[in-house]
């Protein structure tokens, strides 16, 4: 599967809003700016975690049975359908960060970025999902997840530590924000059923 693909995959994805987007906002307007970036960093390092986990569990599947391995990529591609559906079908409300998160230092703040997103059954699965679509079956598994997967982190670590630097002028305009990320959030949606069917189709042919 080509690197474009993947790529322009992964930046669409990372842009999307979700609860991780709302908690680093949520961090920097309790904390200030250096509580936000910690917790970007820790969100990241827990998004590794998952990269690793997702590696090593995916190598052991297709070291055992290149049927399953087959199987998890077709599963992943109609994960990702569905996760597109949600998107679309999800209701124009947008998540609104917590006022509620204390100031707690940006050493607290780094950690506690690690537990939530570790903690985050729904980064496993998609990492799970969409990781597999884009190996290829010539080379080593191992070093193409875990570099596929550091993509999709570094990545959504950017946009994180972007919504940071630029949460106090998106809070100041809740209206305009919620336009952004109502446009998103369906762009997002679109592009990954596109994906989704795209990638069960192209493995229906090879």
């Amino acid at each position: 599967m080509s690197l474009l693909t993947f790529f322009v995959a992964a930046v669409v994805l990372a842009v999307t809003p979700g609860p991780g987007l709302a908690y680093v906002i949520a961090r920097t307007v309790s904390g200030g700016r250096g509580e936000g970036l910690a917790s970007c960093f820790g969100t990241g390092f827990g998004g590794m975690v998952h990269v690793l986990a997702a590696a090593l569990g995916l190598s052991l599947l297709i070291a055992q049975s290149a049927l399953a391995f087959s199987l998890v990529k077709y599963i992943g591609a109609a994960y990702l359908i569905y996760l597109g559906i949600r998107m679309l079908m999800r209701r124009d409300a947008v998540d609104q960060p917590s006022t509620d998160v204390k100031p707690q230092g940006p050493k607290r703040a780094l950690l506690e970025g690690v537990v939530v997103e570790i903690l985050n059954v729904k980064t496993a699965l998609f990492f799970l999902a969409f990781l597999p679509q884009f190996v290829s079956s010539t080379a080593p598994l191992i070093p193409q997840l875990v570099t596929l997967g550091s993509i999709c982190v570094a990545l959504n670590t950017l946009v994180d530590v972007f919504a940071v630097l630029a949460a106090h002028r998106l809070l100041r305009s809740g209206v305009a924000r919620a336009a952004r990320a109502r446009v998103l959030r369906r762009i997002s949606g679109v592009t990954m059923i596109g994906l989704g069917t795209f990638l069960a189709f192209a493995r229906q042919r090879t």
